[in-house]
């Protein structure tokens, strides 16, 4: 049994409580158009090219058996041809610059592991623990109950950061080996969730309700797009889901960066760009809850 990779960050801090390493899957349903890792939609390995480290030294055009590196005669720029990549790394392992990568590497639950144990002692000290991402989990949920089943055996806490789109089995194979789930509530309407993120909303919400009857941990992680969810009714929304779920521990508003734009490009595809909120918008939001007068703005904090 394997997953594609798309990353593995240890010392993370932000992926759950304590220090944590987190794993990234490849391959997620979603298309949110203000994704920060576009590189991890497509469930398959992908090149990304680096303009700005590039030297123009034509070595991967050389050896390129596709032919998708093309440059000008006086080698003044470089493009690349994603459509036609074979994604056989031949060019990333002859570029002195490092200007290109294949993203996606094939991971067993068991070499995961291994690399999960060697942080243990950070683990215990901070009380951190395994987190793993993607990508969307519940689109592998083969690997990522046997991979989350075997930290719980190594004692090690076990957190799934996902979007809640999934089938219900496949949330239910993951259930009992998930600690903490930090569930994205993107958008409150079917039309908002259609144009913005690709998908329905109605099986998301369903599964945060299977999560919440179940017990389970679950931190309510809210991306705020200005333009798009900024908005008193989706405020009002969240604060309604705190109130029908009092076992939700917090609802974290997770201000938009724009850090998957270059991401994107990279990948050769052109990003949407929403306005980076100001600290004077994030202010605002922070009063509102606040002055909202509901109880359950008590477990609404704002994130970054």
């Amino acid at each position: 049994m394997e997953a594609l990779l798309i990353d593995i960050q240890r010392g993370s801090l932000n992926d759950g409580p304590g220090i944590r390493t987190t794993f990234f899957l490849k391959g997620c349903p979603l298309r949110c158009s203000w994704c920060h890792n576009p590189e991890s939609q497509k469930a398959a390995p992908q090149l990304s090219f680096h303009r700005e480290r590039c030297t123009l030294c034509g070595r991967c055009r050389e050896i390129c058996p596709a032919r998708v590196h093309r440059m000008e005669p006086d080698r003044a720029s470089h493009q690349v041809d994603f459509e036609d990549c074979l994604k056989c790394g031949a060019c990333a392992a002859v570029c002195p610059a490092n200007a290109m990568k294949v993203i996606g590497r094939a991971c067993t639950p068991e070499e995961a592991v291994e690399i999960a144990v060697k942080d243990r002692e950070f683990y215990e000290q901070s009380g951190g623990g395994v987190t793993l991402s993607g990508g969307e989990p519940l689109t592998q949920p083969d690997f990522s109950a046997a991979f989350l089943s075997l930290c719980q055996d190594e004692m090690m806490h076990t957190c799934m950061e996902t979007s809640g789109y999934a089938g219900k089995a496949a949330v239910e194979k993951v259930l009992p080996y998930v600690d903490l789930f930090y569930f994205d509530w993107k958008v409150s309407t079917e039309e908002l969730a259609g144009e913005y993120l690709g998908v329905p909303l109605a099986p998301i919400l369903e599964n945060l309700k299977l999560l919440c009857r179940a017990g389970k941990e679950v931190v309510l992680r809210c991306p705020i797009i200005p333009g798009v969810n900024d908005r008193e009714a989706h405020f009002r929304k969240i604060l309604s889901l705190l109130e029908e779920f009092p076992g939700i521990q917090e609802a974290q508003l997770l201000p938009y960066h724009d850090f998957g734009t270059g991401k994107s490009r990279n990948i050769g595809r052109q990003p949407s760009v929403f306005p980076v909120p100001s600290r004077e918008e994030k202010e605002e939001w922070e009063a509102w809850f606040s002055q909202s007068g509901a109880a359950g703005a008590k477990r609404v904090r704002l994130a970054g």
